[in-house]
């Protein structure tokens, strides 16, 4: 089936005719798909519309606007489990994990909602007699909204709730590798009320679509979840036009096993951390330091758990770990898998592409671990965005948490004890946008802040009451009722 992109409320083909195809990475033989390869053209019409539409739709009663999110969450649910096994054969993650994702779009929805009876500004006293000031939100205007492959619906929800909610108009350009997760979610919004040009999509890649979107004069701020290296090229384009840049990129996520800590549980944390969507989270678990006394055990438990998982079609009920999204995904997974070797980290197990069987039919890469690595090593350093474990030991508590903070990043990070001050001390001391204590370092839950800090973005946060700064701006007002003109405390 040929779909199309959403402009003005219609559906409609790419000006140059060109599409591609989406594919199950667990088969590529099975197509969801052909969409617009579009251009520059497209784009135009798209931003024309949310220009078009702003005016209006900023002027809507943002109780109105929260109505519509709260249906798009309720047709999100009715159609939870469809959405879930379309996700698993479009981008491969197992289907538990997919009706997850869907979820967390149905729980943004609804939050975010929420937030349209509210809206908070502020009140303050005014220095002078008879003059009333107070802060309120304000639409930033026509946004460019870019997301990744690895979760379609989640990461879409986090930032099209909270511009919609806020009064924006905006454009979206979804990864090529789930277009399909897109066209699904753009069809349910635009059957809530939506007016035209509100909301657009433009199928495409990042140079075709991508680059003229960010850098198009009438885009007032631009929101972007990706690689830390396109992150800085699509900052650089909002700097030309001082744009508002919202980024979140990569991470190197630690989990910290002490002595004291629950190994039952700490195992558990870092298979799902590490292996859970195939390690292709910017929240996944790559970098595990045991403290000296529990290292051996817990490594003989991890090494022996990730054997035994089972890779597959993600819609198979006994699989435990689905493809990675595309054969480009498993190059670039193996290409790091070398590095590791050639500069001396011993291969625990994993560390080849899994072809036996029907597993030679998609993109399937073994559960890795690494051992005797070190922190120079690039499988340490370097984000891989697979399912790629690097291990070391640590001395102590200091020496485990100067390991952990030794990254670029700063997105996640945890930490497994049983010492409530310690517990405390890592709170304090590692350096991430979040701290889980004895869990993994995902489940990020919709109603708080999500976002790191270093190369993990630019300061910005999604999800909780942070998506409302992110996607509306302040407008302060002073209202003078004296009958005079007051001039600033200490003029006389």
């Amino acid at each position: 089936m040929q779909y199309n992109n959403l402009i003005d409320g219609q559906w409609v083909a790419t000006q140059s005719g060109k599409t591609f195809q989406s594919v199950n990475p667990a088969d590529p033989s099975d197509s969801l798909g052909e969409f617009p390869a579009s251009g520059e053209a497209d784009v135009e019409r798209a931003v024309q519309a949310a220009d078009r539409a702003l005016p209006a739709w900023s002027r809507t009663p943002a109780p109105v606007r929260a109505e519509i999110l709260f249906n798009i969450g309720q047709e999100l649910k009715r159609r939870k489990q469809d959405l879930g096994r379309l996700m698993t054969r479009e981008m491969g993650k197992v289907l538990k994990e997919a009706l997850g994702d869907t979820q967390e779009a149905i729980d943004m929805s609804i939050y975010l909602a929420g937030e349209g009876r509210r809206l908070l500004g502020h009140t303050t006293p005014s220095e002078l007699p008879h003059k009333m000031n107070y802060a309120i939100r304000r639409p930033i205007g026509r946004l460019a909204l870019i997301t990744p492959w690895n979760f379609p619906l989640a990461i879409p929800a986090w930032k099209i709730m909270p511009t919609l909610v806020a009064g924006n108009t905006l454009v979206w350009k979804p990864s090529s590798d789930t277009p399909r997760m897109a066209y699904e979610l753009s069809k349910i919004c635009s059957e809530q009320g939506l007016p035209p040009g509100v909301f657009n999509l433009v199928f495409g890649s990042g140079s075709s679509v991508g680059v003229p979107l960010a850098s198009h004069p009438k885009i007032d701020m631009i929101s972007f979840t990706g690689s830390a290296e396109t992150g800085r090229a699509i900052y650089q384009m909002g700097a030309q036009k001082l744009n508002k840049v919202h980024l979140e990129l990569g991470g190197k996520n630690p989990i910290v096993v002490l002595e004291d800590g629950d190994l039952e549980l700490a195992l558990e944390g870092i298979i799902w951390s590490a292996f859970g969507t195939t390690g292709q989270r910017c929240t996944a678990c790559s970098r595990l330091i045991i403290e000296d006394g529990v290292y051996d055990q817990l490594l003989d438990k991890l090494a022996e758990a990730t054997q035994k998982l089972r890779l597959g079609d993600g819609l198979q009920p006994e699989t435990d770990v689905g493809p990675v999204v595309n054969r480009a995904a498993l190059e670039k997974i193996a290409h790091y898998v070398e590095l590791g070797k050639q500069e001396g980290a011993k291969l625990l197990t994993g560390g080849e592409v899994a072809s036996e069987g029907e597993l030679a039919k998609g993109f399937f890469y073994r559960p890795t671990l690494f051992v005797e690595v070190k922190p120079e090593m690039t499988i340490w350093r370097e984000e891989i965005f697979g399912p790629v474990l690097s291990i070391i030991k640590a001395r102590d508590f200091d020496e485990a948490i100067r390991l952990a903070n030794d990254t670029h990043y700063g997105l996640s990070s945890s930490i497994y004890t049983q010492d409530i001050n310690k517990a405390m001390r890592a709170v304090d001391r590692l350096e991430a946008g979040m701290t889980y204590i004895n869990s993994g370092t995902i489940g990020a839950e919709v109603h708080l802040p999500f976002g790191g800090i270093k190369d993990t973005g630019n300061g910005g946060r999604e999800a909780g009451i942070a998506a409302i700064d992110e996607y509306s701006e302040w407008k302060t007002i002073y209202i003078d009722y004296s009958g005079k003109l007051q001039k600033a405390q200490g003029i006389d």
